[in-house]
């Protein structure tokens, strides 16, 4: 190892030795006095940009299938417009989008700090992320079951409700799941400009205040979290599939 390596090592190890210098290491009041919060802010925040990106990305992302040249009416101008739209709301950079839409932010909620604060641009990244993950779907959907539901008299609506939709019901779970996995990821972002939450707790705390048990703390929650929604997601997926 060379001197400036070592040199290096040595100055991280006396930061975090230093950083447990009050005896709190992963007792830490700071943490201890605000992680409740900082997970219900993190949920909060998560849950409802989930919910507007569902509710929302659903129906653009069953319309991109709808007119697709083999969707259920093929629109080859109106198909490619959606799909432009979808792939330039994900090609939007997290960090741009969220910093695009401060002023929409106080406008909407009358400050830009606190947990809500991260639901906008939460939402509005969601929104593409998902009807992207809903087209896909949908696509896989049996040709066979619409044509079935087309034979036995049954509108467009309730073709696209009644049948793909409802087909596609795991596969739009486990879209979800994904999403609000994902959101979990980029509340942590929003909590560095004042959002709330977990990214909060780590940047105004394990960060600017060099106190790395805090981090670790955080990333073991981050985990957990992670892990208890994929298998509330996997369950519901194996119950909605009806094919197994």
């Amino acid at each position: 190892m060379s001197l400036a390596s070592l040199t290096s090592v040595t100055t991280v190890a006396a930061g975090w030795v230093a950083a447990r210098g009050d005896g709190t290491y992963f007792n830490n009041t700071a943490f201890t006095s605000r992680i409740w919060g900082a997970i219900g802010g993190t949920l909060g925040q998560v849950a409802i940009s989930t919910l507007v990106g569902v509710l929302v990305g659903l129906p653009i992302g069953l319309a991109v299938w709808y007119c697709a040249p083999e969707g259920l009416h093929p629109v080859r101008w109106l198909h490619q417009v959606l799909n432009f739209v979808v792939d330039l709301g994900r090609a939007i950079p997290f960090l741009i989008l969220m910093l695009l839409l401060l002023g929409f932010t106080r406008f909407l909620l009358g400050s830009a700090l606190g947990w809500q604060a991260g639901v906008p641009p939460l939402a509005v990244g969601c929104i593409p992320f998902f009807a992207r993950l809903a087209e896909n779907a949908v696509r896989g959907v049996a040709v066979g079951k619409i044509e079935a539901a087309q034979m036995a008299g049954a509108s467009r609506w309730q073709i696209v409700w009644g049948v793909v939709v409802r087909e596609a019901l795991p596969g739009l779970v486990a879209a979800a799941t994904v999403t609000f996995i994902t959101l979990i990821g980029y509340s942590m972002i929003t909590g560095t400009i004042g959002a709330g939450g977990l990214g909060d707790l780590v940047y105004n705390w394990g960060y600017t205040r060099n106190q790395p048990d805090i981090f670790v703390m955080v990333v073991v929650l981050v985990l957990i979290l992670v892990e208890v929604v994929q298998l509330i997601g996997d369950f519901l997926v194996r119950k909605l599939d009806h094919t197994r």
